[in-house]
C-alpha cells in the first residue's frame, strides 16, 4: 500500500449527483480495494502507477480547510455527502482521525449530513455523531456472505462487523440507512440483506452492478477463482436488463413485506 500525505486546495465540493449539493472526500483513493468499485475512475486525476485500492492519498488539512471555507460561505446550507468517491472510515482513519474532525465541524454547520461508508470504525465518533440534528449514516453491503466479502472486498470490514455497527448506531439513537452496493448476480441474496438490517435502518436502497465502472478483468477473475459454478450465469446476468427487471421488482416487494422503507433503486 502506497500512502501520501498531501494538503488539499479544496475539500467542500459541489456534487452533480442528484439531490447532494456538495461532497467531502477526506481521502484519495481506498484501502478496501473492492474488485466492483465505480470510483477507480480517479486514478487518473491522482498521479499514480498502482492499481485503484493499492494506494492512499491522506489530505491531512481537510478539517481545517472545510473550517476556513464554512466561515467564509454566506449561506451554507444543503445536503453533504462525506465519501462519494472514497471510504471516509477506511483504516487509515484510525491513524488521521480527518473524518472525525470533518465531523466535527459539520456538526456546528446547517447541513444535512449523509455518511457513506462500508467501515465499523464509524461506530468510533458516536459522540460526534450524536452532536448533529441531521445526520445520517449509510452503510453500504453488497449481502451478508463473509465468503463473498473476503473474495471481493478484501480490505473492507465483514459484513457482519458492519451489521453490527449499524445495530449500535441505531440503537445510540443515529439516523441509519442501508445501501445494496452494488447487487452482485449470483451473490448478493437480497432477502437475507433485509432480514438481517430491518427493524435497524430507517430505509434501504439498492443499485445494480455498474460494469462499466468495475474492474471487470480482476472482478471475472476473482469470481471464477472464488465461485467457478456461478461464474457463467453472472456474466450473462451483469448486463441483462431482464435480469435486472426482476432484481428491482424484488427489491419493491421485499420492502413491502419487511416493513423497510425503500430509499431508491438505481440502474446503470
Amino acid at each position: 500500500m502506497v500512502i501520501r500525505e498531501i494538503r488539499a486546495k479544496s475539500i467542500l465540493t459541489k456534487s452533480n449527483i442528484p439531490g447532494v449539493d456538495f461532497c467531502i472526500n477526506p481521502y484519495v483513493g481506498c484501502a478496501h480495494a473492492c474488485l466492483y468499485c465505480y470510483a477507480r475512475f480517479m486514478k487518473r486525476f491522482t498521479g499514480h502507477d498502482e492499481p485503484w485500492g493499492e494506494f492512499v492519498d491522506v489530505k491531512v488539512n481537510a478539517a481545517a480547510l472545510l473550517r476556513e471555507r464554512l466561515t467564509t460561505m454566506r449561506n451554507p446550507q444543503g445536503y453533504v455527502l462525506v465519501g462519494s468517491v472514497t471510504d471516509p472510515y477506511q483504516p487509515l482513519e484510525r491513524k488521521y482521525e480527518l473524518t472525525r474532525g470533518i465531523m466535527r465541524e459539520l456538526a456546528a454547520s446547517p447541513f444535512d449530513v449523509t455518511v457513506l461508508t462500508k467501515s465499523d470504525l464509524v461506530t468510533r465518533d458516536v459522540d460526534v455523531l450524536a452532536d448533529f440534528e441531521r445526520c445520517t449514516v449509510e452503510f453500504s453491503i453488497t449481502g451478508v456472505d463473509e465468503e463473498v466479502a473476503a473474495a471481493l472486498e478484501p480490505g473492507a470490514a465483514s459484513p457482519a462487523r458492519r451489521l453490527a455497527a449499524l445495530r449500535e448506531l441505531h440503537e445510540a439513537g443515529v439516523a441509519t440507512r442501508v445501501f445494496v452496493s452494488p447487487i452482485l448476480p449470483g451473490l448478493t441474496n437480497l432477502y437475507a440483506v433485509f432480514e438481517a438490517v430491518r427493524g435497524f435502518t430507517g430505509g434501504i436502497s439498492a443499485e445494480t452492478l455498474n460494469v462499466s465502472a468495475a474492474d471487470w478483468p480482476r472482478l471475472a477473475a476473482a469470481f471464477r477463482k472464488s465461485f467457478p459454478d456461478r461464474f457463467p450465469a453472472f456474466r450473462e446476468n451483469a448486463r441483462s436488463p431482464d435480469y435486472w427487471d426482476g432484481v428491482e421488482a424484488e427489491f419493491g416487494r421485499l420492502c413491502a413485506e419487511l416493513g423497510v422503507p425503500a430509499s431508491g433503486f438505481y440502474r446503470h
